[in-house]
């Protein structure tokens, strides 16, 4: 049987998913990468915790419900960007707007989560959307093309993030991650 693998993140609502969606399908002409994410399957990582056990993913969830104090927020998504080598990313993600609450958010995940027991990565917390995986094209991936395509010059995508969710992966399944707990955020009102 295949180990789970299990994440944190801030769930995008479907209307923000959906617009993504649509804004992917225009972007899949134009760039070659090797795998899109299903729009289903499109959230903010907050820690990805990899395999856990279940008593130790219960002790992570009940520190969490108890720490989870913040406000709903609101988020824009307004630029594109890439990870890894300039020529041939590894990672082709949506980025937002400046959002102080939303490393406040990531952090108290980030530090339930170590006092849970779990080993996470340390590289810096760059809020992103993962849209597609692996640049595949015989020319080189050049940053040029993102300028080009500057999608949200026109159109901003602006939601209120109300959850965070618990995620398992699913491996092989379209839409491959399945929310098994969500957390939600102090509603303004």
């Amino acid at each position: 049987m295949t180990q789970q693998h299990y994440f944190y993140a801030l769930e995008i609502p479907l209307e923000a998913k959906e617009k993504l969606r649509d804004i992917k399908v225009n972007l899949q002409e134009k760039f070659s990468f090797t795998r899109w994410v299903h729009h289903q399957d499109l959230h903010i990582t907050l820690a990805f915790l990899g395999f856990a056990e279940e008593n130790q993913l219960a002790i992570a969830n009940k520190k969490l419900e108890q720490a989870c104090q913040f406000p709903s927020f609101v988020l824009e998504i307004n630029h594109l960007g890439v990870f890894g080598k300039t020529d041939a990313p590894r990672i082709f993600w949506a980025g937002t707007a400046s959002q102080p609450v939303l490393h406040q958010v990531r952090e108290k995940v980030y530090s339930t989560c170590l006092e849970s027991g779990f080993k996470l990565e340390t590289r810096p917390f760059k809020p992103h959307i993962t849209l597609a995986r692996k640049w595949n094209d015989e020319q080189p991936f050049h940053p040029t093309l993102l300028e080009k395509e500057n999608i949200f010059k026109n159109e901003k995508i602006v939601f209120q993030a109300r959850n965070i969710v618990l995620y398992k992966t699913h491996l092989g399944k379209e839409p491959k991650y399945e929310a098994v707990a969500k957390f939600p955020l102090q509603d303004k009102s």
